[in-house]
């Protein structure tokens, strides 16, 4: 008979570096596992370091087996996405487990009756910690590693929460796009997106610059207000306060390649906002998951391994839509991704329902080689 499974509040700063810590043992031998930034998921984890805490309030919870861990879970309440969203909508995260449903069950409980508590009528998840975050459910696509911030699970997740009484809430997808079939002067790339990126200059006139890496706090005020109302109506979104602008700034600014993110103009208003990133998943196993003493050198060491970007946002203000503006944006970035090695992009995560940039990626080859998914659950306050 199994030992009982208890759960417990994580309290401490050693258990928050308990819980970040914990998959690495569980996905060890996982060859498509990558070990995060120990350093890195415990700021995220801290209400002192996390921005997003200024409007949410987080309850880590442990599970143990004999004194050993065997899960954990984070459940969530953000008040930004009540007020938004005018739902009484609760989050878990943070979802980590061996392959036992009592383990699994346990968990859920916890987060769920923390919820509850709280007067919230659905969870929902996984987010780590929110949609802006690193988010959903891995449900397929289990033959490579994930690229950089997206996630990666346990295959045998999916039953579990199906198993509890979750149900799909969204399904997100991730396009894979073969650069290297455009060619060298991406001579390859499909007719109607070079049609479509040319009128976008000669009709429209508009005009696209590189980001600024010198003076990047400015061209974040810029991408603000088009970050902003681009998404806005997109199922789930959230505004980012500026707090959590300068959060992920500060994460994203040693990666980003200003040469493959863009800025776009018509007469001097910006309009559109295109920001890719190299998928530094390729080489973060180098690192062993510390910078110091010498992560950062074996990543600069081996950084001419990466053949992959990821498209990480991508948008266009409302009115200024159909001009062409995408098209030209993916032009830009495939002339640019060649020459410095990157054969293959990501674009990701793209809700199930936004035909129209499916319409887009499909029409430059992209194919949907991962699902992942956001499950629903109700609550009852009589589970308490």
């Amino acid at each position: 008979m199994a030992a009982t499974v208890l759960v417990r509040e994580a309290t401490s700063r050693a258990d928050v570096r308990k819980v970040a810590t914990f998959p690495m043992r569980l996905y060890q031998g996982d060859p498509n596992y990558v070990p995060p930034l120990i350093g890195d998921r415990i700021k995220h984890l801290e209400p002192e370091h996390n921005p997003y805490f200024d409007h949410a309030e987080m309850q880590l919870f442990i599970a143990e087996r004999d004194g050993a861990i065997v899960g954990t879970i984070a459940a969530i309440a953000d008040r930004v996405h009540q007020e938004v969203w005018d739902e009484a909508v609760g989050f878990f995260g943070v979802f980590e487990t061996i392959e036992d449903d009592a383990v699994a069950r346990a968990l859920l409980d916890a987060a769920a009756n923390w919820l509850a508590g709280r007067g919230l009528q659905v969870m929902r998840g996984p987010m780590n910690l929110n949609i802006n975050d690193e988010c959903a459910m891995l449900i397929d696509g289990f033959d490579g590693a994930p690229v950089i911030m997206m996630a990666y699970n346990k295959p045998y997740y999916p039953g579990m929460l199906e198993r509890y009484g979750f149900t799909k809430a969204k399904d997100l997808y991730a396009f894979d796009v073969q650069l290297l079939e455009f060619g060298p002067n991406v001579e390859g790339l499909p007719a109607r997106l070079t049609r479509l990126a040319q009128i976008a200059q000669d009709r429209y006139h508009v005009q696209v610059r590189p980001i600024n890496m010198r003076h990047l706090a400015d061209d974040v005020e810029l991408i603000k207000p088009v970050h902003r109302q681009a998404w806005a109506k997109n199922w789930g979104a959230l505004p980012m306060t500026d707090r959590e602008y300068a959060y992920l700034l500060d994460e994203l600014k040693s990666v980003v390649d200003p040469s493959l993110s863009y800025l776009a103009f018509i007469r001097d208003e910006i309009v559109g906002v295109f920001l890719s990133i190299p998928d530094m998943n390729q080489i973060l196993p180098y690192a062993h998951g510390r910078l110091l003493p010498f992560g950062w050198a074996k990543l600069l060491l081996h950084q001419k391994e990466i053949d992959t970007l990821r498209v990480m946002i991508m948008g266009v203000l409302e009115e200024h839509r159909l001009k062409g503006i995408e098209a030209l944006f993916y032009k830009m970035a495939s002339e640019a991704a060649y020459p410095k090695g990157y054969r293959r992009a990501e674009m990701s995560w793209i809700l199930e329902d936004n035909y129209k940039v499916i319409r887009g990626i499909e029409g430059m080859g992209g194919k949907i080689y991962r699902t992942y998914r956001i499950y629903d659950k109700p609550l009852s306050p009589a589970a308490l």
